[in-house]
């Protein structure tokens, strides 16, 4: 199988991009994939932070933990090197490349776009944050049209075929989703239904809101390290539900059903 460029890009902040993306960078490297990774927000830096905050546990805890060979894309870095032909470079090296991009429309996020296999735009589970891929009319509460976000997804479709690569297969993940059934949730699955008809994209399985998805971003661990014994945390019903959940996210993405989903929690 050849190098994939797995890119999470969505123009409002916020929505677990980088929560996501290094949950898919461990999930890679225990399914033996070696990885790349690139911060495209050095501002921000919080997948790069991430990643120093699991090196950080690693030294302190003496355990072994798979890491990716990581880069925060910063001014001096950039004076030296171009980004395409530092993707070009992992390409040749390792099985993927995670990329994850700033939260606002930037030069540097569309380039990464316009390289990227597999598009992945997360987005909380709210009508507010539907407004990125459509316009949505007050009234009626049906799409009036394609919003910035999916426009610019647009723009970056057309630049790819001018460039002769394959279609971009754009995942958009429900990120923070609620256990209840409220009737904003149940006007999401109707308009998104309706819109990746419209603009083609598939809609992955929601991941559910969870605290400590933030509680371990301190210590740079995710939800799949729960089986290392020497990190000494229990998996508990929560987690393995949340493992079931991001193996169907990890296998619309990856695409050839290396991920096997845990275990059913028990009621």
């Amino acid at each position: 199988m050849p190098a994939k460029i797995i890119v999470f890009a969505n123009e409002k902040g916020g929505t677990g991009k980088s929560t996501l993306a290094m949950h898919t960078i461990v999930a890679l490297l225990r399914a033996g994939k070696s990885v790349a990774s690139f911060d495209l927000d050095a501002r921000q830096g919080s997948l790069t932070r991430y990643i120093e905050n699991r090196r950080a546990f690693t030294a302190e805890k003496n355990v072994a933990l798979p890491m990716p060979e990581h880069t925060c894309w910063t001014d001096d870095v950039a004076k030296i090197y171009t980004l395409r032909g530092q993707i070009d470079k992992a390409l040749l090296k390792y099985d993927a490349v995670v990329i994850d991009t700033p939260g606002s429309h930037t030069p540097l996020g569309l380039e990464a776009m316009v390289m990227a296999d597999c598009l992945v735009t997360p987005m909380n589970d709210s009508l507010v944050d539907l407004d990125i891929l459509a316009v949505v009319d007050g009234d009626s509460a049906k799409i009036k049209g394609p919003s910035h976000f999916a426009q610019t997804v647009w723009s970056t479709r057309q630049q790819r075929m001018l460039e002769r690569k394959p279609p971009i297969q754009w995942v958009v993940v429900r990120n923070r989703m609620l256990y209840n059934k409220s009737r904003n949730s149940q006007m999401m699955t109707i308009l998104l239904n309706a819109l990746s008809r419209r603009i083609h994209f598939v809609i992955a399985g929601g991941i559910s809101e969870r605290v400590v998805f933030r509680e371990l971003f301190l210590k740079g661990l995710t939800m799949l390290d729960f089986q290392e014994s020497d990190v000494n945390i229990s998996a508990t019903i929560s987690s393995k539900s949340a493992q079931r959940e991001l193996s169907m996210l990890l296998n619309e993405i990856w695409g050839d059903g290396t991920f096997k989903p845990a275990q059913p929690a028990l009621p």
